[in-house]
């Protein structure tokens, strides 16, 4: 049989060619598979269970909750992968426990004041601008902010986007999500209609000379870390005192479309989840504003009693 090095090399192999999982996904794999063969140089047997139990330890003791369980799913799709070839004759999966409790963290979403005071802050940037380069900047930055608000698309699914994605006409978009998995979003606001619309006129020629709609100043693909920058660039100009990334405004769609009472089936669609378990999370969100609500606004909190 084949070392462990090079079963991992065809695995990932078959990852690309075969299964065409994407480029993160597969980097991540072989980070963790490299990570699993350097600690099994010190055992005979890659595929024993003792020796897997002890790898699966030492993440526990080295990594959160989140980062093992993406480690160890990694390990499992491996040792299936190697049954299913007949390269192993046992899954060393089949007679381990590897299930534990992962700790519920809650997506961190933007009050909705404070997205409407950071997009007020960029329309009136757009209005001071003194040059047409400036305007055009500003133009492409609140219709980049404008789409991950009105579409709660990733932020790499927006960067990544096509002339050939973006429909002027019907407003609709095609993304491309994990997996290739495709879904349509509708732009249903006029404003953001309004501003896709005068961002395509304005950097038209780029756009159809390079492919990639969203254009930086070096005629480019906007990068994802140019959005980080340029939203902490609009952060200090609204003075708004709280760390935001391009993510938390596809939180902040779906919490606040969940309270808005849209049909969580409807959000898992449009946020592009498999299982209807990752959105429900958005509940949990949702959960947590109506205790602060209860326990602030009721108004039985304000009630005085006569004493009996």
């Amino acid at each position: 049989m084949k070392n462990l090095e090079s079963l991992i090399t065809d695995y990932i192999k078959n990852c690309e060619s075969i299964k065409k999982l994407d480029k993160k996904t597969l980097k991540a794999y072989r980070i963790d598979l490299k990570q699993f063969r350097t600690f099994m140089v010190a055992y005979d047997d890659f595929a024993d269970k003792a020796a897997i139990s002890e790898y699966i330890s030492s993440l526990h003791g080295r990594y959160k909750p989140r980062t093992t369980k993406r480690k160890i799913a990694a390990l499992k799709a491996f040792f299936h992968y190697l049954v299913y070839e007949e390269m192993i004759a046992l899954n060393p999966f089949d007679k381990i426990n590897v299930k534990f409790r992962e700790p519920q963290v809650l997506p961190r979403t933007i009050p909705e004041a404070t997205i409407t005071h950071f997009i007020s802050t960029m329309y009136k940037q757009k209005a001071l601008a003194g040059t047409a380069y400036q305007y055009n900047a500003i133009l492409r930055d609140i219709t980049i902010i404008e789409l991950l608000f009105a579409t709660g698309v990733r932020i790499s699914e927006l960067c990544t986007l096509t002339l050939q994605q973006v429909d002027l006409v019907s407003y609709k978009i095609i993304i491309y999500g994990k997996g290739s998995k495709e879904r349509l979003i509708q732009i249903g606001n006029e404003d953001v209609r309004k501003v896709l619309s005068e961002y395509y006129s304005a950097f038209q020629s780029d756009i159809l000379s390079t492919g990639w709609f969203f254009i930086n100043r070096l005629h480019q693909r906007y990068s994802e870390q140019s959005v980080r920058s340029m939203i902490v660039k609009y952060l200090k100009l609204a003075m708004i005192d709280m760390h935001i990334t391009p993510h938390m405004f596809r939180h902040s769609f779906a919490t606040l479309l969940l309270e808005a009472d849209v049909d969580i089936r409807y959000i898992q669609k449009m946020l592009g989840h498999s299982s209807i378990k990752t959105t429900e999370i958005y509940t949990s969100v949702s959960m947590a504003k109506q205790n602060n609500i209860l326990t602030t606004k009721h108004p039985r909190n304000f009630m005085k009693l006569d004493e009996c």
